[in-house]
Protein backbone atom coordinates (compact mmCIF):
# COMPACT_ATOMS: atom_id res chain seq x y z
CA UNK A 1 0.00 0.00 0.00
CA UNK A 2 2.18 2.95 -1.45
CA UNK A 3 1.36 6.75 -0.99
CA UNK A 4 0.99 8.32 -4.09
CA UNK A 5 1.32 12.21 -4.15
CA UNK A 6 0.66 12.26 -7.55
CA UNK A 7 3.33 14.76 -9.73
CA UNK A 8 1.24 17.37 -12.67
CA UNK A 9 2.72 15.09 -15.47
CA UNK A 10 0.34 12.09 -13.65
CA UNK A 11 -2.49 14.39 -12.80
CA UNK A 12 -2.86 15.29 -16.15
CA UNK A 13 -2.72 11.32 -17.19
CA UNK A 14 -5.02 10.59 -15.02
CA UNK A 15 -7.55 13.62 -16.56
CA UNK A 16 -7.19 12.52 -19.97
CA UNK A 17 -8.19 8.81 -18.47
CA UNK A 18 -11.50 9.83 -16.82
CA UNK A 19 -10.65 8.59 -13.94
CA UNK A 20 -8.54 8.24 -10.70
CA UNK A 21 -6.71 5.40 -10.20
CA UNK A 22 -5.44 4.13 -6.84
CA UNK A 23 -2.69 1.81 -5.64
CA UNK A 24 -4.36 0.43 -3.15
CA UNK A 25 -7.97 -0.09 -4.51
CA UNK A 26 -9.21 1.48 -2.04
CA UNK A 27 -9.41 4.99 -3.64
CA UNK A 28 -8.09 8.40 -4.33
CA UNK A 29 -8.17 11.16 -1.85
CA UNK A 30 -8.26 14.54 -3.71
CA UNK A 31 -6.99 17.77 -1.84
CA UNK A 32 -6.30 21.11 -2.62
CA UNK A 33 -5.54 23.05 -0.07
CA UNK A 34 -5.32 27.21 -0.09
CA UNK A 35 -1.61 27.72 -0.62
CA UNK A 36 1.66 25.60 -0.83
CA UNK A 37 3.65 28.69 0.61
CA UNK A 38 2.40 28.58 3.92
CA UNK A 39 4.27 25.85 6.19
CA UNK A 40 1.03 25.53 8.08
CA UNK A 41 -0.84 24.54 5.22
CA UNK A 42 2.00 22.06 3.95
CA UNK A 43 1.83 20.11 7.84
CA UNK A 44 -1.79 19.54 7.37
CA UNK A 45 -1.38 18.41 3.76
CA UNK A 46 1.80 15.63 4.99
CA UNK A 47 -0.43 14.79 8.02
CA UNK A 48 -3.11 14.05 5.61
CA UNK A 49 -1.58 12.02 3.25
CA UNK A 50 0.25 9.99 6.21
CA UNK A 51 -2.60 9.28 7.24
CA UNK A 52 -4.34 8.20 4.03
CA UNK A 53 -1.36 6.14 3.61
CA UNK A 54 -1.84 4.63 6.74
CA UNK A 55 -5.13 3.04 5.63
CA UNK A 56 -4.92 2.50 2.28
CA UNK A 57 -5.52 5.10 0.53
CA UNK A 58 -3.76 7.72 -2.55
CA UNK A 59 -3.74 10.85 -2.38
CA UNK A 60 -3.66 14.02 -5.05
CA UNK A 61 -2.80 17.47 -3.69
CA UNK A 62 -2.82 20.36 -5.21
CA UNK A 63 -2.25 24.22 -4.15
CA UNK A 64 -5.01 27.01 -5.06
CA UNK A 65 -3.13 29.30 -4.35
CA UNK A 66 -5.09 31.65 -2.97
CA UNK A 67 -6.77 31.84 -6.41
CA UNK A 68 -10.90 30.78 -5.82
CA UNK A 69 -11.20 30.18 -9.82
CA UNK A 70 -8.10 27.97 -9.63
CA UNK A 71 -9.45 25.80 -7.09
CA UNK A 72 -12.59 25.16 -8.47
CA UNK A 73 -10.99 24.64 -12.08
CA UNK A 74 -9.38 21.96 -9.71
CA UNK A 75 -12.28 20.31 -8.13
CA UNK A 76 -13.65 20.24 -11.64
CA UNK A 77 -10.39 18.16 -12.11
CA UNK A 78 -11.17 16.14 -9.30
CA UNK A 79 -14.67 15.10 -10.92
CA UNK A 80 -13.11 14.26 -14.07
CA UNK A 81 -11.15 11.61 -12.80
CA UNK A 82 -13.95 10.50 -10.35
CA UNK A 83 -12.02 10.64 -7.16
CA UNK A 84 -13.37 8.92 -3.68
CA UNK A 85 -13.73 12.09 -2.10
CA UNK A 86 -12.48 15.72 -1.80
CA UNK A 87 -10.86 17.56 0.50
CA UNK A 88 -10.68 21.88 0.58
CA UNK A 89 -8.81 24.40 2.41
CA UNK A 90 -11.71 27.29 0.46
CA UNK A 91 -9.44 30.06 -1.16
CA UNK A 92 -13.18 32.07 -0.66
CA UNK A 93 -15.29 30.45 1.61
CA UNK A 94 -18.45 31.55 -0.26
CA UNK A 95 -17.41 31.79 -3.45
CA UNK A 96 -15.97 27.95 -3.40
CA UNK A 97 -19.80 27.22 -3.13
CA UNK A 98 -20.76 26.23 -7.26
CA UNK A 99 -17.53 23.59 -7.19
CA UNK A 100 -18.79 21.93 -4.34
CA UNK A 101 -22.41 21.72 -5.26
CA UNK A 102 -20.98 20.33 -8.48
CA UNK A 103 -19.37 17.82 -6.60
CA UNK A 104 -22.48 16.93 -4.36
CA UNK A 105 -24.18 16.65 -7.63
CA UNK A 106 -21.34 14.01 -8.77
CA UNK A 107 -22.00 12.06 -5.51
CA UNK A 108 -18.36 13.09 -4.27
CA UNK A 109 -18.42 13.11 -0.58
CA UNK A 110 -16.28 17.13 0.19
CA UNK A 111 -14.30 17.60 3.33
CA UNK A 112 -13.40 20.87 4.43
CA UNK A 113 -10.30 21.79 7.07
CA UNK A 114 -9.69 24.69 8.55
CA UNK A 115 -11.18 27.03 6.57
CA UNK A 116 -15.04 26.72 6.01
CA UNK A 117 -17.40 26.92 3.12
CA UNK A 118 -20.56 29.10 4.26
CA UNK A 119 -22.09 28.80 0.89
CA UNK A 120 -26.01 27.78 1.74
CA UNK A 121 -26.12 25.40 -0.82
CA UNK A 122 -23.03 23.75 -0.67
CA UNK A 123 -22.91 20.19 1.12
CA UNK A 124 -19.92 19.28 3.35
CA UNK A 125 -19.70 15.88 5.13
CA UNK A 126 -17.57 17.26 7.60
CA UNK A 127 -15.79 20.37 8.72
CA UNK A 128 -12.81 19.75 10.81
CA UNK A 129 -10.35 23.22 12.29
CA UNK A 130 -9.18 25.17 14.45
CA UNK A 131 -12.36 26.42 17.16
CA UNK A 132 -10.93 29.81 15.90
CA UNK A 133 -13.70 31.75 17.84
CA UNK A 134 -12.07 30.28 21.03
CA UNK A 135 -8.47 31.30 19.78
CA UNK A 136 -9.63 34.63 19.02
CA UNK A 137 -11.14 35.17 22.72
CA UNK A 138 -7.57 34.09 23.74
CA UNK A 139 -5.85 36.87 21.53
CA UNK A 140 -8.00 39.22 23.12
CA UNK A 141 -7.13 37.87 26.28
CA UNK A 142 -3.43 38.32 25.33
CA UNK A 143 -3.64 41.72 24.31
CA UNK A 144 -5.36 42.94 27.36
CA UNK A 145 -2.25 41.35 29.37
CA UNK A 146 0.30 42.56 27.06
CA UNK A 147 -1.12 46.14 26.99
CA UNK A 148 -2.31 46.23 31.14
CA UNK A 149 -3.93 48.66 32.65
CA UNK A 150 -3.09 51.59 30.38
CA UNK A 151 -5.05 49.82 27.17
CA UNK A 152 -4.29 51.69 24.16
CA UNK A 153 -5.15 51.80 20.29
CA UNK A 154 -5.09 49.00 18.45
CA UNK A 155 -4.83 47.64 14.65
CA UNK A 156 -6.17 44.48 13.44
CA UNK A 157 -5.12 42.95 10.24
CA UNK A 158 -7.42 40.53 8.82
CA UNK A 159 -8.52 38.02 5.73
CA UNK A 160 -12.57 38.47 5.54
CA UNK A 161 -12.46 36.15 2.72
CA UNK A 162 -11.67 32.86 4.69
CA UNK A 163 -14.35 32.67 7.25
CA UNK A 164 -11.82 31.02 9.91
CA UNK A 165 -10.26 34.20 10.54
CA UNK A 166 -13.49 36.04 10.16
CA UNK A 167 -13.79 34.03 13.15
CA UNK A 168 -11.01 34.83 15.18
CA UNK A 169 -11.67 38.61 14.96
CA UNK A 170 -14.98 38.03 16.08
CA UNK A 171 -13.66 36.38 18.93
CA UNK A 172 -10.75 38.49 20.07
CA UNK A 173 -13.13 41.83 20.19
CA UNK A 174 -15.75 40.34 22.11
CA UNK A 175 -13.67 40.03 24.42
CA UNK A 176 -12.34 43.19 24.09
CA UNK A 177 -15.96 44.58 24.31
CA UNK A 178 -16.34 42.64 27.39
CA UNK A 179 -13.06 44.25 28.62
CA UNK A 180 -14.26 47.71 28.15
CA UNK A 181 -17.72 47.66 29.31
CA UNK A 182 -18.39 49.86 32.71
CA UNK A 183 -14.48 51.18 32.47
CA UNK A 184 -13.55 55.01 32.32
CA UNK A 185 -9.66 54.59 31.37
CA UNK A 186 -7.88 51.72 30.43
CA UNK A 187 -10.15 51.17 27.62
CA UNK A 188 -8.65 49.18 24.36
CA UNK A 189 -9.91 50.86 21.31
CA UNK A 190 -9.62 49.23 18.13
CA UNK A 191 -8.78 51.96 15.21
CA UNK A 192 -9.06 49.98 12.58
CA UNK A 193 -9.49 46.37 10.54
CA UNK A 194 -7.49 46.54 7.71
CA UNK A 195 -6.88 43.68 5.28
CA UNK A 196 -3.01 41.43 6.34
CA UNK A 197 -4.22 39.04 3.41
CA UNK A 198 -1.92 36.90 6.43
CA UNK A 199 1.22 37.59 4.15
CA UNK A 200 4.00 38.93 5.14
CA UNK A 201 4.20 41.69 2.30
CA UNK A 202 0.49 42.67 2.44
CA UNK A 203 0.95 42.63 6.80
CA UNK A 204 4.00 45.09 6.44
CA UNK A 205 2.35 47.28 3.56
CA UNK A 206 -0.80 47.86 5.23
CA UNK A 207 0.73 48.30 9.30
CA UNK A 208 2.75 51.11 7.43
CA UNK A 209 -0.40 52.47 5.95
CA UNK A 210 -2.18 52.32 9.12
CA UNK A 211 0.79 54.19 11.08
CA UNK A 212 0.23 56.98 8.93
CA UNK A 213 -3.84 57.85 10.05
CA UNK A 214 -3.03 56.27 13.56
CA UNK A 215 0.58 56.82 14.74
CA UNK A 216 -0.21 56.07 18.79
CA UNK A 217 -1.28 52.38 17.51
CA UNK A 218 0.01 50.42 21.02
CA UNK A 219 -1.42 47.17 19.82
CA UNK A 220 -1.88 44.81 16.87
CA UNK A 221 -3.82 41.52 16.21
CA UNK A 222 -2.79 39.84 13.23
CA UNK A 223 -5.11 36.69 11.74
CA UNK A 224 -1.40 34.88 11.39
CA UNK A 225 2.20 34.64 11.54
CA UNK A 226 3.02 35.92 8.49
CA UNK A 227 1.16 38.94 8.73
CA UNK A 228 1.74 39.66 12.35
CA UNK A 229 5.65 38.73 11.05
CA UNK A 230 5.31 41.83 8.46
CA UNK A 231 3.99 44.41 10.90
CA UNK A 232 7.01 43.57 12.94
CA UNK A 233 9.02 44.79 9.67
CA UNK A 234 6.85 47.53 9.25
CA UNK A 235 7.11 48.71 13.33
CA UNK A 236 10.84 47.92 12.84
CA UNK A 237 11.21 50.15 9.91
CA UNK A 238 9.53 53.33 11.77
CA UNK A 239 11.68 52.99 15.27
CA UNK A 240 8.77 51.89 16.91
CA UNK A 241 9.20 48.29 17.29
CA UNK A 242 9.80 48.74 21.06
CA UNK A 243 6.56 50.82 21.58
CA UNK A 244 3.77 48.38 19.99
CA UNK A 245 2.87 44.86 21.52
CA UNK A 246 1.74 42.30 18.49
CA UNK A 247 -0.51 39.16 18.83
CA UNK A 248 -0.27 36.60 15.90
CA UNK A 249 -2.44 33.19 15.63
CA UNK A 250 -1.23 30.37 14.21
CA UNK A 251 2.30 28.95 16.45
CA UNK A 252 4.28 27.62 13.78
CA UNK A 253 7.78 27.44 14.20
CA UNK A 254 8.51 31.30 12.85
CA UNK A 255 5.99 32.38 14.99
CA UNK A 256 7.07 30.79 17.89
CA UNK A 257 10.84 31.69 17.18
CA UNK A 258 9.70 35.43 17.16
CA UNK A 259 7.84 35.04 20.67
CA UNK A 260 11.25 33.80 21.96
CA UNK A 261 12.83 37.06 20.06
CA UNK A 262 10.25 39.15 21.42
CA UNK A 263 9.20 40.16 17.96
CA UNK A 264 5.41 38.56 18.91
CA UNK A 265 3.75 38.63 22.25
CA UNK A 266 2.19 35.58 22.31
CA UNK A 267 0.34 33.27 20.05
CA UNK A 268 -2.83 31.20 20.26
CA UNK A 269 -1.15 27.97 18.71
CA UNK A 270 -2.90 25.65 16.53
CA UNK A 271 -2.63 22.30 15.63
CA UNK A 272 -1.94 21.39 11.91
CA UNK A 273 -0.80 18.00 12.06
CA UNK A 274 -4.26 17.29 13.96
CA UNK A 275 -5.61 18.96 11.82
CA UNK A 276 -4.66 16.48 8.62
CA UNK A 277 -4.56 13.56 10.45
CA UNK A 278 -8.41 14.01 11.88
CA UNK A 279 -9.77 15.08 8.53
CA UNK A 280 -8.02 11.65 7.08
CA UNK A 281 -9.60 9.72 10.07
CA UNK A 282 -13.00 11.12 9.50
CA UNK A 283 -12.82 10.53 5.38
CA UNK A 284 -12.38 6.87 6.05
CA UNK A 285 -14.86 6.14 8.96
CA UNK A 286 -17.29 7.61 6.40
CA UNK A 287 -16.38 5.17 3.91
CA UNK A 288 -16.30 2.50 7.03
CA UNK A 289 -20.00 3.94 7.29
CA UNK A 290 -19.87 5.24 10.81
CA UNK A 291 -21.43 8.75 11.63
CA UNK A 292 -19.14 11.82 11.20
CA UNK A 293 -19.54 15.15 12.82
CA UNK A 294 -20.63 17.96 10.19
CA UNK A 295 -17.89 20.06 12.74
CA UNK A 296 -15.21 18.98 14.72
CA UNK A 297 -13.39 21.54 16.62
CA UNK A 298 -9.66 21.59 17.81
CA UNK A 299 -9.13 23.93 21.27
CA UNK A 300 -6.15 26.21 20.64
CA UNK A 301 -3.69 27.10 23.55
CA UNK A 302 -1.76 30.47 23.99
CA UNK A 303 1.82 30.40 23.80
CA UNK A 304 4.01 33.00 25.62
CA UNK A 305 7.87 33.83 25.46
CA UNK A 306 7.92 31.83 28.76
CA UNK A 307 6.44 28.49 26.51
CA UNK A 308 9.28 29.66 23.96
CA UNK A 309 11.86 29.84 25.85
CA UNK A 310 11.51 26.48 27.23
CA UNK A 311 10.45 25.05 23.81
CA UNK A 312 13.04 22.41 23.17
CA UNK A 313 11.89 22.53 19.14
CA UNK A 314 13.68 26.08 18.84
CA UNK A 315 17.55 27.01 18.84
Amino acid sequence: MKLSLISLAALAGIILSGCSKSNSGKGVIAFSTLTSSNPFFTVISDNLAAEAKANGYDVIITSGDEDVKKQSDQVQNFIVQKVSAIVLNPCDSKSIGPAIEAANKAGIPVFTCDIKCVAPNAKVVSHIATDNFQGGRMAGDAMIEALGEEGGQVLVLDKREVESCTLRVAGFKEVIEAHNANRTSGKIEIVAELPGKGEKTKGRETTQAAMQSHPNISGIFAINDPSALGAYSALEEAGKADQVKIIAFDGQPEGKQAIKDGRIYADPVQFPDKIGRQTAQSIVAYFNGEEVAAEQLIPTELYRKADADNDPSLN
